[in-house]
């Protein structure tokens, strides 16, 4: 891990810190010391970025690349929790208190992450405790999220994870939005907590009602 400095190849020194929410509304000055603190990493497709049952100390920042946050139930089972990518963050109790990880998170692709770690980022709270304001804000908008989807059927869960992959990952085209979908049918099966047949059934359904056009197996329109 490298100290980020005003070199920092992938973060061009404040960048990667003005993308995560709670950081946006420092100045100048603020955020160089918010940088001050960050390491970085590089991790590969696969590798394991925090592992269940583990003690991690650090919120962590993706600069660039997709991380799915996962957990394996007593049969084996993978059931995701959610997919974050370039300008998400994750591990906010990691910094705010000790305890074990209740997930694993792993890189979907070559993932570059800015850490900061426990001890440095309390100290940073306790000189600006706006940051830690604007963290709590940012929980509370998460746990609304998790709340939504959990009310929602089946279909509405489809429907809802589907918007929120072409706001992520969608890009304009001249017939709608192109998105590149960061999971397999049975991945996004695991991640909504529905059957995989659920989901190719309702994609399925969504392209003869013109909704979406399914073009291969990781992109729809």
């Amino acid at each position: 891990m490298d100290r980020l400095g005003k070199d920092c190849v992938h973060c061009a020194h404040q960048l990667c810190a003005k993308k995560v929410p709670i950081f946006s509304v420092l100045d100048e000055e603020e955020l160089n010391r918010v940088t001050e603190l960050i390491v970085r990493k590089k991790y590969n497709k696969g590798e394991l970025i925090i592992i269940e049952g583990s003690n991690p100390e650090s919120l962590i920042i993706i600069n660039r690349g997709k991380v799915k946050v996962f957990k394996n139930s007593h049969d084996g089972k993978e059931h995701i929790l959610y997919i974050f990518s370039t300008g998400d963050f994750f591990g906010e109790k990691n910094i705010l208190r000790k305890s074990d990880a209740t997930y694993s998170a792993e890189a979907l692709e070559e993932t570059h992450v800015c850490m900061i770690r426990k001890d440095s980022f309390q100290q940073m709270i306790r000189q600006n405790p706006d940051i830690g304001i604007k963290l709590l804000e940012e929980l509370c908008r998460r746990m609304d999220a998790v709340e939504s989807m959990s009310m929602e059927n089946a279909e509405g869960k489809v429907n809802k994870v589907l918007l929120e992959f072409s706001k992520k990952y969608g890009k304009d085209h001249p017939k709608g939005i192109l998105v590149d979908l960061p999971l397999s049918r049975e991945g996004i099966a695991n991640y909504i907590g529905v059957t995989r047949e659920t989901v190719s059934r309702k994609m399925s359904s969504l392209q003869d009602e013109s909704v979406i056009k399914m073009i291969g197996n990781k992109k729809i329109l």
